[in-house]
């Protein structure tokens, strides 16, 4: 029991040094561990969890600061066992059905529709492909990409920006059998050494029509996994609607 409690404690405070870091991009600090965690416990056991968890590789400091910051592994067993999914808001949802009620005649129009409705749902970089088209893919949302991955400095994105136009490896990526209806890739995962400290959420879709391909959302490790997988399914779900 006492185990047990143990990773219930590690796992709440992992979430939370996740998501807060999601929304601010700064270390998380011990006191505001301490500020929102529910059941309330002492500081020092807040301190000894993240210590723990730093130890465990999940969380690191960068060394000008005490708060942590998640790493690679944190956020992989975030993704995998912590995240839980948010609902779309009905402007948005109502938003999304619009745009594909206005009707998409050309596959062109087709994934450039696509790419822009994800890419301002999760304020990410979205690329999409359709299967039988090598080579051929709509990318929207360098801003976004850039303010996310811009403060690794030009010369990665402009490494992150070649690999995007040569496709070859993007392609690659995205086209890897999913074993799962959405599959995320962190930092090195991605097996793209440009993306080390990039994530990828890959879906597939199908349309009723029968034009499959695939989407993806690419951003910075940082990246809001919950809205991101959220978004895939929900664009996925009104895609199999489509003639």
């Amino acid at each position: 029991m006492v185990r047990t409690n143990q990773r219930q404690r590690k796992d709440i405070v992992l979430t939370m040094v996740v998501q807060q870091y999601i929304r601010t991009d700064a270390p998380v600090s011990s006191a505001f561990i301490a500020e929102g965690y529910e059941d309330g416990i002492s500081s020092a056991t807040i301190r000894n969890i993240l210590a723990d968890l730093e130890s465990d590789g999940y969380l690191t400091h960068p060394h000008t600061s005490a708060g942590r910051i998640p790493t690679q592994r944190g956020y992989r067993y975030f993704v995998d066992f912590l995240m839980r999914e948010i609902a779309l808001v009905e402007e948005e949802r109502h938003r999304i059905q619009r745009e594909y009620e206005q009707g998409v005649r050309e596959l062109e129009l087709l994934m450039e529709r696509t790419s822009a409705i994800i890419s301002d749902l999760t304020h990410c970089a979205s690329i999409v492909t359709l299967d039988g088209y090598p080579r051929t893919y709509s990318f929207r949302g360098t801003n976004y990409l850039a303010e996310q991955v811009g403060a690794l400095g030009l010369r990665k994105m402009a490494c992150i920006l070649k690999a995007l136009e040569e496709k070859e490896r993007i392609l690659e990526v995205l086209r890897r059998d999913l074993d799962k209806k959405i599959k995320i890739y962190i930092g090195q995962e991605t097996a793209c050494v440009d993306f080390d400290d990039c994530a990828m959420a890959v879906s597939h879709f199908k349309t009723r029509g029968g034009t499959a391909g695939h989407m993806a959302v690419l951003g910075s490790t940082r990246m809001d996994y919950a809205r991101v997988v959220s978004a895939l399914e929900y664009v996925s779900e009104l895609m199999r609607e489509l003639d």
